[in-house]
């Protein structure tokens, strides 16, 4: 530091020597320098020697020792603040990705102990048969299993001194549950409602251990609302209350000061964004406005942000909004499909659901007249999504929809799965279910861009979609009639999922149905319109294309349920919801009535949408495979 200054200040005396001749001595010497230069001027000035320029001389000694005091200032200044300068405060240790579990089958939804030293967590087990609860220390030992009921445990949570551990079970003995994180007997908290998605279940402990969160309901029409459960006697008050007609409220999570709950609210299919409600009740107040899919959210420990999983850019990441408002921003975080976030109290640690999931595209022969099928082969391929095919008209192309660009979209190739051109370029977060119109020349699609999911129609050759349907609700599912007059669609807009439809030239939308529907086909010779209510009820039906009532058809191993299902002239050809081994592919004999094996699927049937189409010939069936399927749990260390 002393050599810094000395260089500072010679600098300086060669600067102000410019200015003034003899600067530099007498920055070095001091006071007696400036004395003998006085000195010096005044004999000079009493000799008369010069007479003219005196005046002049007076100004540059006034300037060049103006200019000298404020370069001593500002050297003075600057070796204060060098001294004084504040110490570069240590960024510490870099974020490091570590896996803490690498099992067979799907590890999900981890959870922090209080100390942030142990992770809860659900696997189903090295045989993949059964989810249960398990603990185990981040960076040692074997996990512990803390439950073996047969039926789905999910949804772990602390309590807040690190004692017990609270979770929800499924179907038989539904209810919410207590065990000693080191192992014990448990103990039925309260009842839930048994039938319930998977990724709605969710709990939340509430900071001061008398309280617990969860998503539920008391009847099966009902949106599900966020209940608090008093955890000492079982008493449970709804807190939130959900429009009537949409999904309803899940993924609790109670604030660090116990003041508030955060909770993602799915008003239509597909659609959730994050609310805050306060505890002691009140109107929720809405923090994301994105209508896309959340999987999951956490408190930051200071309380002031929201960490979430989101697919709004596409692919799932990680997000984190404030609780006071504003745009949502990305978590620095190298990964992509993350799930179920959780952050460790002291906030260092940051651990997330991994999936492992790769479905694709296959095609099997149909029983030929010698009775002999073809092997299945994987026909269409990527590392992510592919799936949704079907057919054109003419059997030499076949459209789809696929994850690998890096968002949803629709890609055509031909038969034998080669040559696949991008179609459509939404950047959303959900676009699908591809259908070819009747003379091959468009395609309809939903796609969730604004908000809602709507109707598009795009060109074969490409170019920009058109938007058919633009009422706020969720429509879905488009499918063409023979004459390709008309576009059907799943809609909720009357205040329940129906079948709909509308001209394909856009128009006036008219209901079809009225005891439920999401998806369907016009039969080939265009007298009746067949279709699935999905979840709402498993099974086939169908109703006169003149309208009238409903005809149930058929639910054998609850076809329809999934949406894995074709119309062809002969019969229905579905992949089964339920088997007692493998997955299957099946006939219904318009003819006959009677059910006949198709094919034995290896794997099973992707998800993620509609996945089963036949050739015009009826020759090949194309259907979705998970070929690979489960999921780690990953962490971050050192998270900031």
């Amino acid at each position: 530091m002393a050599r810094t200054g000395r260089n500072i200040l010679r600098r300086c005396r060669s600067a102000a020597t410019v200015l003034w001749p003899g600067c530099g001595r007498w920055a070095l010497s001091g006071s007696k320098a400036l004395k003998r230069r006085r000195i010096t001027l005044k004999k000079k000035r009493d000799q008369s020697l010069w007479p003219v320029r005196s005046s002049a001389t007076k100004k540059a000694l006034f300037l060049a020792l103006a200019v000298l005091v404020v370069a001593i200032g500002g050297i003075g200044f600057g070796l204060y603040k060098f001294i004084n300068r504040p110490q570069t405060k240590s960024s510490g240790a870099e974020p490091k990705i570590v896996p803490i579990t690498s099992f067979p089958g799907s590890e999900t939804q981890p959870a922090f102990s209080p100390d942030g030293n142990q992770i809860a967590f659900v696997w189903d087990g090295e045989q993949e048969n059964n989810r249960d609860i398990y603990v185990k220390l981040i960076d040692a030992g074997e996990p512990l299993r803390l439950t073996t009921n047969p039926s789905p445990d999910l949804n772990p949570v602390w309590s807040p001194d690190g004692r017990y551990i609270a979770f929800t079970r499924e179907g038989a003995g539904s209810g919410i549950y207590l065990v000693p994180a080191l192992g014990g007997a448990e103990r039925k908290l309260g009842e839930l409602f048994p039938t319930r998605p998977f990724h709605k279940l969710s709990l939340s402990y509430s900071p001061d251990g008398k309280y617990l969160a969860v998503a539920d309901k008391d009847a099966a029409a009902e949106p599900y609302s966020i209940f608090l459960l008093t955890v000492e006697t079982g008493e449970k008050r709804r807190l939130t209350f959900p429009p009537a007609g949409s999904v309803g409220d899940e993924c609790p999570a109670f604030s660090p000061d116990g003041k508030s709950l955060a909770f993602a609210r799915m008003l239509g299919v597909g659609t959730k964004d994050i609310y805050l409600a306060p505890v002691a009740g009140g109107e929720p107040r809405r923090l994301t406005f994105d209508d896309t899919q959340t999987l999951g959210l956490t408190w930051a420990p200071d309380g002031r942000e929201i960490v979430f999983s989101s697919n709004r850019s596409g692919i799932f990441h990680l997000w984190r909004v404030p609780i006071a408002g504003g745009a949502p921003t990305r978590v620095d975080v190298y990964a992509q499909n993350l799930w179920h976030p959780a952050i460790s109290p002291q906030g260092n640690r940051l651990a997330w659901t991994q999936p492992l999931e790769d479905v694709n595209i296959w095609r099997v022969g149909i029983t030929n007249l010698t009775g002999q099928n073809a092997a299945p082969v994987k026909l269409i391929t990527s590392t992510i999504y592919d799936g949704n095919p079907q057919y054109s008209p003419d059997g030499q192309r076949i459209v789809f929809a696929s994850d690998r660009s890096g968002s949803s979209e629709i890609w055509v190739c031909d038969r034998e799965g080669r040559n696949p051109i991008q179609l459509t370029y939404m950047g959303a977060p959900n676009t699908g279910t591809p259908r070819w119109s009747p003379d091959g020349q468009q395609i309809a699609f939903d796609c969730m861009l604004k908000g809602n999911r709507e109707i598009y129609l795009i060109s074969v050759n490409g170019g920009k979609p058109r938007q058919l349907t633009t009422v706020p609700a969720e429509d879905v599912c488009p499918s063409w009639s023979r004459d390709g007059q008309w576009i059907y669609f799943g809609s909720g807009r009357s205040g329940s999922l129906q079948i709909w439809k509308m001209p394909s030239t856009g128009g006036a939308a008219m209901q079809v149905t009225r005891q439920g529907g999401f998806e369907g086909f016009e039969s080939p010779d265009g007298k009746y319109f067949y279709y699935a209510k999905a979840r709402q009820a498993p099974g086939i039906w169908r109703i006169s294309v003149e309208g009238g009532e409903e005809t149930f058809v058929l639910d054998h191993h609850r076809a329809g349920y999934w949406r894995f299902w074709a119309v062809t002239e002969q019969g229905i050809y579905f992949a089964t919801a339920e088997t007692p081994a493998r997955p299957v592919i099946e006939f219904f004999s318009f003819a006959t009535g009677k059910v006949t094996l198709v094919a034995t699927i290896e794997r099973r049937i992707g998800s993620g949408g509609w996945g089963l189409a036949v050739s015009p010939d009826s020759r090949w069936i194309l259907y979705n495979q998970l070929d690979q399927s489960g999921s780690d749990i990953m962490l971050i260390e050192n998270f900031r």
